[in-house]
């Protein structure tokens, strides 16, 4: 007869022969899985829109702010001292997962009020975007966007003035004096999945105005 002792020792070892067995093929299985996580991920495509929000104490028609921004134009008014808002640009652009993604244009002069318009038409304004994005995950496990090294910069015009000239042609008229000033966002940032975030805000400007510049990402459908 098998002593309670030995068949003990053999239900042991019947059980460890049959987890060593199995472990391999789970072992494998969640390898497989993590690489197709991996080559999800790499394949992935992000889509990314930079907001240009101005903020300004000058008369200006504020226009519609997309619903997408409300969250941060209640906290814009709730720390900013300005009286207006106006989204002077927004762009959409793709970036692979992982990818760089670097952006410049030629935009209109969002700081020239509209009684300004002949400088509008010839200073325009400089502008360049880059960042590199990728997905992660935070410490609570939840999906996010990093763009690392995220840079924005412009080239803005800037009325000082305006001077009267003589021409031969036109009599006396008066000319708007414009100076272009450089502003620049240089920063690493989080966010999660299609919430936009404010990266910064750039004051410029005789007049006290300042640019927002807010900024979101998710993954592309």
């Amino acid at each position: 007869m098998i002593s309670t002792k030995s068949y003990r020792v053999f239900l042991l070892a019947l059980v460890c022969a049959i987890v060593c067995a199995a472990a391999p093929s789970v072992f494998c299985q969640e390898q497989s899985s993590s690489s197709r996580a991996a080559l999800r991920d790499d394949d992935t495509n992000l889509d990314t829109q930079l907001y240009l929000i101005l903020a300004t104490n000058r008369e200006i028609d504020e226009g519609k702010i997309p619903p997408a921004l409300d969250p941060i134009m209640k906290r814009l008014r709730e720390v900013l001292p300005f009286k207006h808002y106006s989204v002077a640009g927004t762009f959409l652009n793709r970036v692979k997962n992982n990818g760089r993604l670097d952006v410049s244009w030629v935009g209109s002069p969002f700081l020239l009020s509209s009684a300004s318009s002949a400088a509008a038409l010839s200073n325009p304004s400089f502008n360049q975007f880059t960042a590199l994005v990728r997905l992660a995950t935070d410490g609570t496990g939840n999906d996010i966007v990093r763009m690392n090294d995220f840079r924005f910069g412009a080239k803005v015009p800037v009325v000082t003035g305006q001077v009267t000239t003589t021409n031969a042609s036109m009599g006396v008229a008066p000319v708007t004096q414009v100076v272009y000033e450089s502003v620049g966002l240089h920063t690493d940032i989080s966010m999660r999945e299609g919430s936009p975030v404010i990266a910064g805000t750039l004051h410029v400007g005789p007049q006290g105005d300042a640019i927002i510049v807010a900024i979101s990402a998710g993954r592309a459908n």
